[in-house]
């Protein structure tokens, strides 16, 4: 009997000391699921582990439980069905319809990417790869979604309990709470996952909730390292407006990488009001990505659901407003003089549209370009935020002379103090708290905020694949034979060529990353090379 009520094992699959690749695996003799299943994204280290093998078998797997759709958490889940997992993945209505179409978008654009590379392969003479999946697969993971409303409890397997709280991030977005059975003579066992928490007093969203009194909390840590200023939807438009003008003044684009999904819908009602009111000129605003487009449907359909849904709707009817869906017309956009504004994705530049624009425009002196959010290591938009004078865009050096700058006011994290709000309300946490979902900064800040009032002992910042033990009394480390690490002949393989301080990000990650001196010396040898090449 004892066996049956064994204690959990929880992984750590990805989003560790990273921001990227939501994935932990939960298991009892009696069922294997999983929260979350998301792609990597940013260095290319770290894009690699898209395409090896998952570690563990997908067949093994019970059901997933789903936080929200952003690809970081949900974009590898085609992939484990491709691979054998055939289980209920619960998550919330909102969520359904929104991988209805990121995922068929991120099949898309993996396939579009591989077609690319395979035919510079070809002619380099290189082998052909694969994309991870394919639109056959997007669809085929589809029939598995099962909704699930806030507040709901619903049996995931036997002996486990699942419901969702609103996280205040994502349209649909959720944090988790498991009660996991241990039998007659035993409390059951309670586990949090938060999700990506969103700030207070979002545009689109209400403030995030959850449960009080849990034994495990596993919590995002973004911006575990700062607070951000306190700043109103009226003085973001505001600030928006000086980026906004500014543009106009130079008489050229504002190219605006942004997430299609949810960054998008707000941009269009700060900058539609912000021309209602005349406080920017009126302009063409292009949406420049099929995704975006389908995703504002979505936003329109549940504007019920979401605060400020009349005003979301007035944004999607302006005169402004072009949506545009054939590559034709996303080319056309660059034919253009003067000033309008392009809001394409992805967010961090690492794929889509947004790649064509800033090929099109960072060389132009009269263009800007606008993040509007976080940029991981290694991914373009941290490239050009870091002050990368050159960067390479689908095989081709490009000069940066466009205005680039940071505008992080729409981000859907809390930060810093808003984390420490939100984990403490679930107090009391009888066991531990394990950071992740964020960079070494964020996991390291959000530590000592938190240390204050939970034991240093009891705050863990799992690496990737750990695992631990879940009892009543701690958690316990569990060994593991091959947990997988960033390899040296990967991290060989880095784009070295943009600048010293891009040059300098890598260095320090690969020879943290590389296992032993010859990996060590590889480093150093390239590292040599290319500043000799840039004549340092």
């Amino acid at each position: 009997m004892r066996d049956r009520y064994q204690d959990p094992v929880l992984r750590f699959h990805g989003a560790t000391y990273g921001v990227t690749g939501s994935c932990y695996e939960i298991e009892t003799p009696r069922w294997r699921i999983l929260v979350d299943c998301g792609l990597f994204q940013g260095s290319k280290s770290e894009r690699e582990l898209n395409y090896g093998a998952f570690p563990f078998p997908p067949d093994a797997i019970d059901a997933v439980i789903l936080t929200h759709a952003h690809i970081d958490h949900s974009g590898l889940l085609p992939k484990l069905v491709k691979h054998g997992f055939s289980g209920p993945i619960h998550t919330t209505r909102a969520t359904i319809d929104l991988c209805s179409v990121m995922l068929p978008d991120a099949a898309h654009i993996q396939e579009m990417e591989v077609e690319q590379l395979n035919r510079r392969n070809a002619q380099r003479g290189r082998p052909p790869v694969e994309p991870i999946y394919s639109l056959q697969d997007a669809a085929a993971c589809m029939t598995l979604f099962r909704a699930l409303e806030y507040g709901a409890w619903i049996v995931v397997a036997e002996g486990l309990r699942a419901r969702f709280w609103n996280a205040g991030h994502l349209l649909g977005s959720a944090s988790v709470e498991l009660e996991i059975d241990m039998g007659h003579q035993n409390a059951p066992m309670r586990i949090v996952f938060s999700g990506d928490i969103g700030p207070g007093h979002k545009l689109l969203q209400t403030d995030p909730e959850g449960p009080a009194g849990v034994d495990y909390l596993i919590c995002e840590s973004t911006y575990g390292d700062r607070d951000r200023p306190d700043v109103s939807p009226g003085q973001r438009r505001s600030l928006l407006g000086e980026i906004v003008r500014g543009a106009a003044e130079q008489n050229g684009p504002l190219i605006i990488p942004s997430f299609a999904v949810e960054r998008t819908q707000e941009l269009l009602v700060d900058l539609h009001q912000l021309m209602q009111a005349g406080e920017v000129r009126t302009a063409p605003v292009f949406v420049d990505s099929p995704l975006a487009t389908r995703a504002s449907a979505i936003f329109e359909r549940h504007a019920s659901d979401i605060e400020q849904g009349n005003v979301l709707r007035e944004a999607l009817s302006s005169a402004e407003l072009r949506f545009t869906e054939t590559v034709e017309q996303s080319k056309a956009i660059n034919r253009l003089t003067g000033f309008f504004v392009v809001i394409a994705a992805s967010g961090m530049c690492d794929a889509g549209r947004i790649r064509h624009h800033l090929k099109a425009n960072l060389w132009r002196r009269n263009a800007t370009v606008m993040m509007a959010g976080y940029q991981a290591q290694g991914s373009l938009g941290r490239i050009l935020l870091d002050g990368a004078r050159r960067v390479r865009i689908q095989g081709e050096e490009i000069d940066v002379k466009a205005h680039i700058s940071l505008f992080d006011l729409y981000s859907g994290h809390a930060d810093q103090g808003e984390l420490v709000a939100w984990a403490l309300a679930r107090s009391p946490i009888r066991q531990a708290v394990f950071l992740t979902h964020g960079e070494e900064d964020g996991l390291s800040g959000l530590r000592e905020r938190l240390a204050g009032s939970i034991p240093d002992s009891r705050i863990i910042m799992p690496r990737l694949d750990d695992a631990f033990q879940l009892t009543a009394d701690g958690c316990l480390p569990v060994e593991l034979n091959e947990p997988r690490r960033l390899k040296p002949e990967k991290i060989a393989r880095l784009d070295w060529h943009n600048d010293l301080s891009k040059l300098l990000l890598d260095v320090t990650e690969a020879v943290d990353a590389a296992a032993d001196e010859r990996g060590r010396a590889a480093i150093i040898r390239r590292m040599r090379r290319a500043l000799e090449d840039s004549g340092a």
